[in-house]
């Protein structure tokens, strides 16, 4: 078993609620605006700047309060609070991190890659402004007319390879605000999650082109389990697992393929969208090894994903895995934009545990369980986790503290040991009652296709 000391999680290091504290002040701030900075907006704007003080943050932050106070308020200034904010929770993570790697007895590489001043593109400056804009109107001043221009700009980005990761992230942005104007009206304001789209747009908006350093590598990748992140316009298959190489230790490695979706594609449908990937899709349903040839992969541990590097092998059952080769699989040093709480997810294992009242339960030891994410494009679901007694996961953190985001169980069906993940429909689902019901309702997918076919013909 994968020892797992739980009670080294009960409580959060020093210093993490302070800082934490801090960011709430700032995320509250944007709520109503930055028009007209009323005493508690500059008194949380103040104690951003004392929180980086010490830093090389500290000038331009101490600048930028004083000016937005003032009313003076520009994008320099703004993306300076920004980095703030961002500093702020890259200590947050890292001290979190460094926890989790001592409660389960785990290594990492360390952050070695040089920054490379790259120029902004200009199509970037755009979303800057708009950006800007809300910032001063705040999220209580979100209507229809202030979401809706962002569109020519969002439009730009997508056309530009560059800029496909800030121009995803403010299309999703877009529409959930869009979904929700006018704000004013809404009881509750999701105000750090908001933030947190906010202030990582505009610091991307600033990015050169993208130039990760990567090395390529040649091995078996010995897939754990897969985390499923949909939205209304976008849907990403991530996988965790283990990369074997002749010429260095095991080390956890990440795939991530995406996919642009409408609404109406949810479910099962959703990995109809990511049919170009055939190689890892039969890896994930079929519970199989990837030999892998040439694969690029970054510094953080991501394969830039080539499905015709790779090939479905033999059999790999992600539990065997995850007792022999988890535990001593180093983790991937975490890219200083990334290094932020909500971006922790880290695989772990768990065996001889129970589970009540929403909780992982080892002896006198608790986590709670992430049940809300599970995806509705794998048969795994809180019933099912419930039942288990094997579980594969990611170890994640908020600010109710740790839990546990199940990708995979064990469990007993009918008195049959059967095992549940989260990517066993990649090919299709394996439930008769789901796929007589995704063959009635017809596939949207296709359907969908076959209109822009015959637009693009006319």
């Amino acid at each position: 078993m994968q020892a797992v000391q739980l009670s080294t999680l009960a409580d959060a290091p020093a210093g993490v609620a302070a800082a934490l504290d801090t960011v709430r002040g700032f995320d509250a701030a944007l709520v109503n605006g930055l028009a007209r900075v009323s005493e508690p907006q500059h008194a949380a704007l103040t104690a951003l700047a004392g929180a980086v003080a010490g830093s090389p943050l500290a000038e331009p932050v101490s600048s930028a309060v004083a000016k937005v106070s003032a009313g003076a308020i520009g994008t320099d200034e703004l993306s300076a609070l920004a980095a703030a904010r961002a500093a702020l929770l890259g200590a947050v993570h890292d001290a979190l991190v460094e926890q989790a790697d001592a409660a389960l007895g785990r290594s990492r590489f360390e952050w070695t890659a040089e920054a490379v001043a790259g120029t902004p593109n200009p199509l970037a400056a755009g979303s800057r402004a708009w950006l800007g804009e809300l910032a001063i109107a705040g999220w209580r001043g979100v209507d229809h007319d202030l979401v809706s221009a962002a569109d020519r700009t969002v439009e730009a980005l997508l056309g530009e390879p560059a800029l496909r990761r800030l121009a995803v992230l403010l299309d999703g942005f877009t529409a959930e605000l869009s979904a929700c104007a006018p704000v004013a009206t809404m009881d509750r304001v999701p105000a750090r999650r908001w933030a947190d789209l906010w202030a990582r747009a505009l610091l991307l908006s600033w990015r050169g082109a993208e130039s990760a350093a990567t090395e390529s590598v040649s091995g078996r990748l010995l897939p754990l389990g897969v985390d499923v992140h949909e939205h209304g316009t976008a849907v990403q298959v991530q996988v965790h697992g283990v990369l074997e190489t002749t010429d260095a230790p095991a080390r956890l490695v990440r795939v991530s393929v995406a996919a642009a979706k409408v609404d109406t594609i949810v479910g099962p449908a959703v990995w109809q969208l990511l049919g170009a990937h055939r190689q890892l899709l039969t890896a994930l349903a079929e519970h199989r090894a990837l030999e892998l040839t040439d694969m690029p992969v970054t510094v953080t541990g991501d394969l830039l994903w080539d499905d015709d590097r790779a090939k479905a092998s033999a059999e790999a059952d992600p539990f065997v895995t995850a007792t022999v080769q988890l535990p001593q699989a180093r983790a991937a040093a975490v890219a200083p934009l990334d290094r932020d709480p909500v971006h922790i997810a880290v695989p772990v294992f768990f065996e001889g545990y129970r589970i009540r009242e929403g909780a992982l339960e080892s002896g006198d030891q608790r986590i709670a369980l992430d049940l809300d994410a599970l995806p509705a494009a794998g048969p795994l679901t809180a019933a099912g986790v419930n039942g288990s007694s094997l579980l594969i996961g990611l170890l994640r953190w908020d600010a109710n503290g740790w839990s546990v985001r199940p990708l995979a169980v064990q469990r007993k069906v009918k008195t049959v040991l059967t095992a549940l993940h989260n990517g066993d429909w990649a090919l299709g689902p394996t439930d008769p009652k789901v796929a007589k019901a995704q063959a009635k309702s017809g596939d949207a997918v296709a359907v969908l296709r076959e209109r822009a076919g015959r637009l693009l013909r006319k």
